[in-house]
């Protein structure tokens, strides 16, 4: 039996690791349930983050939602989502602009609390399997006209490659639906009108609209996102999909992937003009409460912080902070000597095109036979 100061002391103890339980727990009216709705690009790093800002964040109960960027959009402008979205991270700004704009026309006051805000960066890249680009590129450079020759001829005999790989098999996403897709056709069509300027009536020249005839007659199917399209690629392996244009960072984080499926790990190309892709968040106002306003500002501030950014690194993204050394973060692709991975790539680096020019390039899809 236990004596009476033994029990005083139990009694003491539980009361004490009660009252901590009470201290450290979510308090009940302050807990909040956000959503973020973002693209595929950062579902493998936002997974990681969601539990560790969990972790740190007990009071704001995170679930992470995840479309291509034109659909992330239309969803939540055309009411389509089972989910009320708090944060939007589409695949670059240039997204959030489409939103507001829509927003404003159909709506009165402010779309978004605050300003978006940068989240993560990555640029457009190509990818070939070694013996395609080699055959294609002969001087280890990628070249708009040649992949245009390419996919014209379609056979890689005609290419001086091999005559038994058949045909020649380009692929990206699809323009309606995803940013890499509509980012492919802006790049190739300001190299196909040379010194000319990409515009509304330059992309509807008679040479742009036979490229991307061309373009839409070659890519069958289309996947609505890079992340997909990346898989299918390593899936389906030479032969079926020889050369892409998707993320670097998607590039990067996959190439080990490919190694393992293939026997082989792709080749990356830089090209000499590329468009970076800013991951930028924002919070919506419909439906939306200044607490899970509130709620969502410590996320994005999370994401921002250089210990978060170093996640993204090393899924292949480049901070949104200058002072990031990404050769230098643990587990970084640039130090895994992936084949044409470049940590200060020489390319011309552009702003994404304007929302109109964007909106002008899918219908010029659209339209395409």
């Amino acid at each position: 039996l236990l004596s009476m100061s033994s029990t005083k002391t139990i009694t003491s103890l539980a009361i004490l690791a009660a009252s901590l339980g009470l201290a450290y727990a979510p308090l009940p009216g302050l807990q909040q349930s956000i959503t973020v709705v973002s693209g595929t690009e950062l579902q493998e790093p936002l997974a990681v983050l969601e539990e560790r800002f969990e972790q740190t964040h007990p009071n704001i109960s995170l679930t992470v939602e995840f479309h291509g960027s034109e659909d992330l959009v239309n969803n939540v402008i055309d009411d389509r989502n089972d989910f009320q979205a708090t944060v939007l991270i589409p695949a670059n700004g240039q997204h959030l602009e489409e939103f507001a704009e829509r927003w404003s026309a159909q709506n009165s006051g402010e779309p978004f609390y605050g300003t978006p805000q940068a989240i993560a960066k990555t640029m457009l890249v190509a990818i070939a399997w070694p013996e395609r680009g080699q055959a294609l590129f002969a001087n280890g450079e990628f070249d708009w006209g040649r992949l245009e020759e390419a996919i014209t001829k379609g056979n890689w005999g005609d290419l001086g490659g091999n005559p038994q790989w058949g045909s020649f098999d380009f692929v990206t996403t699809d323009p309606t639906r995803s940013n890499s897709g509509q980012l492919t056709l802006s790049l190739w069509s300001e190299a196909k009108l040379g010194s000319q300027t990409l515009n509304a009536v330059s992309l509807n020249s008679p040479p742009v609209q036979a490229l991307v005839d061309s373009i839409k007659q070659s890519v069958y199917l289309p996947p609505r996102s890079t992340d997909i399209l990346l898989q299918e690629f390593i899936t389906r392996g030479p032969n079926d999909a020889d050369v892409a244009t998707v993320y670097e960072s998607i590039a990067l984080h996959r190439w080990e992937q490919a190694n393992a499926t293939q026997g082989m790990p792709y080749q990356i190309y830089y090209l000499d003009s590329t468009i970076e892709t800013i991951s930028t968040a924002a919070i919506v106002r419909q439906g939306v409460s200044r607490a899970e306003a509130k709620a969502g500002q410590t996320l994005i501030d999370f994401l921002r912080r250089p210990e978060q950014q170093q996640v993204f690194v090393q899924f292949g993204f480049r901070p949104v902070s200058g002072d990031t050394d990404i050769q230098q973060v643990p587990g970084s692709p640039w130090a895994e000597n992936i084949p044409g991975a470049e940590a200060n790539p020489t390319s011309q680096i552009m702003e994404p095109p304007e929302r109109e020019l964007v909106t002008d390039v899918i219908r010029l899809w659209q339209r395409a036979n």
